[in-house]
């Protein structure tokens, strides 16, 4: 009875361990993502956002109005991080960016030369998959 006991725990703690990994994976970011966060005059700007993810390792780039630039990151869970450098005529700006996944949205905080401002993105149509 007590060896049944034990056997029965010792299940039940390897079921708990597989569920907790399962919950614990990554994001998939992978794909296309239109970005929405206030320009300079403070209206809505819209960018295109390409993730490529190996493992936690973001890349890709970000395209709007200003052209195209790089992008670096990572995502840990369901958190994401990533910068994007700008050339402008007064010299490089970085804008760093720092959010949540959930399904096909994120959202988060940016933050450029000390200045925050709040962030969206919604996985474009046809732009791949969370799976």
């Amino acid at each position: 009875m007590e060896r049944k006991c034990i056997f029965i725990a010792a299940l039940c703690l390897s079921v708990l361990s597989l569920v907790h990994v399962a919950s614990a994976q990554d994001a998939k970011v992978t794909g296309s993502w239109d970005l929405s966060a206030p320009g300079r005059d403070g209206s809505v700007v819209t960018q295109t956002l390409t993730l490529q993810q190996d493992g936690t390792k973001l890349s890709g780039t970000v395209k709007g109005a200003r052209g195209e630039a790089p992008v670096t990151g990572s995502v840990t869970a369901n958190n994401i991080s990533f910068s994007v450098t700008r050339t402008t005529p007064n010299g490089e700006v970085k804008i760093d960016y720092t959010g949540t996944v959930s399904g096909d949205a994120m959202k988060g905080t940016l933050t450029v030369m000390g200045n925050t401002a709040d962030w969206t993105a919604k996985r474009s149509a046809g732009g791949g998959s969370g799976n």
